[in-house]
């Protein structure tokens, strides 16, 4: 595990895939991914554990969604916790995340939203998701979303909750 200077806690491996050429449009979303995930894990004092995210193309999510949660339709994430019992070893799996690069620039144009501010919420959403968050119930989702608020400013990146996020800014 890599230790950031400063910092007792080892950070999380983070193996970013991009596995669809959509991406070439986007050359700084494995740093903005990998941003995004250290910021969460700092967040939250996460000692270490190995991520895997994939950046890819609606058809791949959507038959990941229909596979997995029954759904037939792209989504933006999509989060797989590792099962298994955490050892408190900091090499441990805590999952997948993998994100559709058109569902993510559609609600970008739809919500004008700066594509990698967007990118680096749904990685922190995600990433939560890995932990054990989850927005099932209002008082879920307030936690969740108050998380995700407060890691976004971490980045220096609007709350995706509340400030408007416009492109031109």
């Amino acid at each position: 595990m890599k230790t950031t200077p400063g910092r007792r806690r080892p950070t999380p491996h983070i193996d970013v895939r991009i596995q669809s050429p959509l991406w070439d449009v986007q050359p700084s979303a494995e740093k903005t991914v990998r941003d995004a995930i250290l910021a969460a894990a700092a967040a939250l004092s996460t000692a270490g554990g190995e991520v895997s995210i994939v950046l890819t193309d609606d058809s791949t999510i959507r038959s990941l969604n229909r596979d997995w949660r029954g759904i037939d339709r792209p989504t933006n994430v999509l989060s797989f916790p590792a099962s298994g019992p955490d050892n408190g070893s900091d090499a441990r799996l805590l999952g997948d995340i993998v994100i559709a690069f058109e569902t993510l620039e559609r609600e970008c144009v739809d919500e004008n939203r700066i594509f990698l501010h967007h990118l680096a919420h749904l990685a922190v959403h995600g990433f939560l998701h890995l932990l054990g968050y989850d927005h099932r119930t209002d008082r879920q989702a307030e936690t969740m979303e108050g998380l995700e608020s407060r890691i976004m400013a971490r980045l220096n990146m609007p709350d995706p909750y509340r400030a408007p996020d416009l492109r031109n800014a």
